[in-house]
C-alpha cells in the first residue's frame, strides 16, 4: 500500500471498497491495523480510507511535539493529497477528539460523524488513567505498558476468551512502541485536548457511540459529546469496552452504516 508525503512525513495510507468516502480514524495507537474487523463490512458501501498517523506503525516517527490539532491537519492534508474534498468519518478515541476538531475547524470537509469511545476534554479520571499508563510505561518498559493496554481496551470477559490472541497483540504492540519520546509525546497530546467549549458550534450529524464497560471513556463522556453537540444522538452498546468496534463489530458495523444511511437519507430530503 502506498505512502504519502504529508506535512513533512511519509504517511501510509491505505484504499478500499467503492462508494462514499469514510475515513476511519485509530485511537492513541494510531495503526490502520485496529480496523480490520470493521473493513470488509464497512468497505461493501464505502470508499474506505484509513491511516498510520505520525508517530505509529508504518508512518514516519518524528520526535517533534504533537498535538490533536496536527493529527487532525495531516488527516486534511492527506484528504487534499487524494483529491477528497468531503468525507465520512468514523473516530475511535483519540481519532474521535481528531474529528471533534476537524468538524469545528473545517466543517465543509466533514459530511457526517461517528464519534466512538471518546471525549470532549480532559478530566481527573482520564488523567488518573494516563499518568497511571506512562507511570508504568517508564517504570516497567513497553512489555507491561502494552499489556495494561489491553486491561484499558478490552473487557474482562474478552481477554479470558481471547487471551493466547492477545497475548500476541500485545507483544506486537510492544515492538513498535517506539521511540520513547513519540509515545509519551502522543500520551501528552491528548492529555492536553480541551475541545468541549467549542462543540456548541458543530452542526455535523453526529452518532456518538460507546460500551457500558469502557473504563477509560466511559459513557458519561460519551454524554457530555452529546450534550455539547446539538446535532448528535447517543448509542451505548452492552459489552465491547474501550474497543467494541473489534470485540462486538456485528452490532458495531450495523449502527454506523444504519447512521451513515440515515444521515444521506435526511440530507437528501432536506435539498428537496
Amino acid at each position: 500500500m502506498p505512502s504519502a508525503r504529508i506535512n513533512g512525513i511519509d504517511l501510509y495510507y491505505e484504499i478500499h471498497g467503492s462508494g462514499p468516502l469514510l475515513y476511519l480514524i485509530s485511537g492513541l495507537g494510531g495503526s490502520a491495523r485496529f480496523w480490520e474487523p470493521n473493513l470488509a463490512a464497512l468497505a461493501r458501501n464505502h470508499t474506505v480510507v484509513l491511516h498510520d498517523q505520525r508517530g505509529t506503525d508504518r508512518s514516519e516517527r518524528p520526535e517533534t511535539p504533537y498535538s490533536v490539532e496536527l493529527l487532525a491537519d495531516d488527516v486534511l492534508a492527506l484528504m487534499d493529497h487524494l483529491g477528497h474534498t468531503r468525507a465520512r468519518f468514523v473516530g475511535h478515541s483519540t481519532g474521535g477528539a481528531i474529528c471533534q476538531v476537524l468538524a469545528t475547524n473545517t466543517p465543509e470537509r466533514v459530511d457526517s460523524m461517528v464519534l466512538y469511545a471518546s471525549w470532549p476534554a480532559t478530566d481527573t479520571h482520564f488523567r488518573w488513567c494516563f499518568q497511571f499508563r506512562r507511570a508504568v510505561l517508564d517504570g516497567a518498559g513497553p512489555e507491561a505498558y502494552c499489556h495494561g493496554n489491553i486491561l484499558f481496551m478490552y473487557p474482562p470477559w474478552y481477554v479470558q476468551e481471547n487471551a493466547a490472541v492477545l497475548e500476541i497483540e500485545a507483544r506486537n504492540a510492544a515492538l513498535m512502541a517506539h521511540p520513547y519520546a513519540v509515545v509519551t509525546a502522543r500520551i501528552d497530546a491528548i492529555l492536553a485536548f480541551d475541545w468541549i467549549e467549542r462543540l456548541s458550534a458543530v452542526d455535523t450529524p453526529t452518532l456518538i457511540l460507546c460500551a457500558a464497560d469502557d473504563i477509560l471513556t466511559p459513557p458519561y463522556q460519551s454524554r457530555r459529546l452529546a450534550n455539547a453537540i446539538a446535532s448528535s444522538r447517543i448509542e451505548v452498546l452492552e459489552t465491547g469496552g474501550h474497543s467494541c468496534s473489534r470485540v462486538v463489530p456485528e452490532p458495531f458495523n450495523a449502527l454506523v452504516s444504519e447512521f451513515f444511511a440515515t444521515a444521506q437519507a435526511a440530507s437528501t430530503a432536506a435539498l428537496r
